[in-house]
């Protein structure tokens, strides 16, 4: 199972620029995070953080696969309302997380 898991991973981020775009946003955090020398705490709520947005992501490309499984080429409202749902999530996720870098990495670069 881990290597389907793999093959998931993989393929998200072959394929899905939002991804790339999220591990980029998350790997630039923590390396300012970490030249910032921030407490382990507050690594680890970005940690957590980052990887909800990652986790949400990959639902989102899951959730888009199946319906455009289900419902082929066809136009269906519902399939929209998922699709667009799924989308809506991983941009709430996203602010959350941005939100929370700011609370974190703003008061440090502006004591330098």
């Amino acid at each position: 199972s881990f290597l389907y898991a793999a093959k998931g991973l993989r393929y998200a981020f072959s394929t899905q620029r939002n991804f790339r775009i999220h591990v980029g946003f998350a790997f630039g955090a923590f390396l300012l995070g970490f030249s910032l020398g921030l407490s382990k705490s507050d690594l680890a709520i970005m940690a957590l953080t980052a990887t909800s947005v990652l986790v949400v992501e990959l639902l989102n490309t899951a959730i888009e696969a199946v319906v455009d499984l289900a419902i082929g080429k066809r136009f269906h409202p519902l399939a929209q309302v998922a699709k667009d749902c799924s989308a809506g999530a991983v941009l709430v996720a996203s602010i959350s997380s941005l939100l929370i870098a700011v609370l974190l990495l703003l008061p440090p670069i502006l004591n330098q």
